[in-house]
């Protein structure tokens, strides 16, 4: 990981409530007992509050009781073997995001108003920007002012520029314009914002499905990637999210925001497990250096409060 210490103890300080829940719950339940049917049976009720998902609840409580049965085990063992659990889970969805397969690299952003999208674009602006990629906005959510001056300001901070257009202009026509800007001037990499309005779906899906029409006019295999922006603190509703607009216009890849505001952290591991959808970033506070990329053994480690 490029910035080694600064990062992970900034992961660690973000999932810091997810993991006092679960390192409080298993210190709970297991110190000075016996791993006998009822402490297993309270293993895996706390594992699903913490929303890890019964599937890995089931697997790891079966696992202990297989090996383990009967016997005393510190709460730093159950931990170990916890985030064992979860980067085995974790491994199928841990896979970096390439950009340089094109250029410009498309990336379109979609997700519910509110998740953190327009917020993400801006941060993932600057990251880029620090791997030394030229980059530019489309801000295409055209009927939400709120999220065009978000975007100019994340652009003005970045030294990015950002494409817009009049309040109610033509989303997928202002995708296709910055396409063509951003080839022309050479961009490595273009992110477009996207409307996110879930209670209009059919329209929604028509405006996603038509920017990504109009895409494909100047580049057959544009976007280049689907990001779904999901905010971890609405905890299994992600999972709805990740269904609907998978069905709308497919999704290649998911950067969940917000793990510093929830004690459910965990909930990337059922969505990883019933999606297998790669997890391409994750963010875990408001400031730009906490949007980075997704490693699953630095995520598990400090989700269960190990070391390192």
């Amino acid at each position: 990981m490029s910035e080694g210490g600064g990062w992970l103890q900034r992961l660690k300080a973000g999932l810091a409530r997810s993991s006092r829940a679960l390192t409080e719950g298993i210190t709970a339940i297991v110190r000075r007992r016996k791993l006998d049917d009822e402490t297993l049976e309270e293993l895996e009720e706390l594992l699903i509050r913490a929303d890890l998902g019964t599937q890995l609840a089931s697997e790891f409580v079966g696992r202990l009781r297989r090996t383990r049965f009967n016997q005393e085990v510190a709460p730093e063992e159950i931990r170990a073997a916890l985030a064992e659990e979860i980067v085995k889970s974790l491994s199928l969805i841990d896979r970096p995001l390439k950009t340089q397969t094109a250029k410009p690299f498309v990336i379109l952003v979609i997700g519910v108003n509110g998740s953190g999208k327009t917020t993400t674009i801006g941060k993932l602006a600057q990251y880029f920007r620090e791997e030394r990629r030229s980059v530019m906005i489309a801000a295409c959510d055209t009927f939400r002012a709120a999220a065009v001056e978000q975007l100019q300001i994340w652009g003005e901070r970045t030294g990015t520029p950002v494409m817009a257009r009049a309040a109610g202009a033509d989303p997928a026509g202002l995708a296709f314009d910055a396409y063509e800007a951003a080839r022309r001037d050479a961009m490595d990499i273009l992110l477009i914002d996207t409307a996110g309005r879930l209670h209009h779906t059919q329209n929604l899906m028509a405006e996603l499905q038509k920017i990504a029409r109009v895409l494909k006019k100047v580049d057959a295999a544009a976007p280049h990637a689907v990001l779904l922006v999901l905010d971890a603190t609405v905890g299994q509703n992600a999972h709805s999210q990740a269904e609907t607009f998978r069905s709308m216009i497919g999704v290649t890849g998911i950067v969940m925001t917000k793990l510093d505001g929830t004690a459910k952290g965990g909930v990337l591991v059922p969505l990883a497990e019933k999606f297998g959808i790669p997890v391409h970033y994750i963010g875990v506070g408001e400031r730009a250096e906490d949007l980075r990329p997704f490693e699953a053994e630095a995520f598990a480690r400090s989700l269960v409060g190990l070391e390192g």
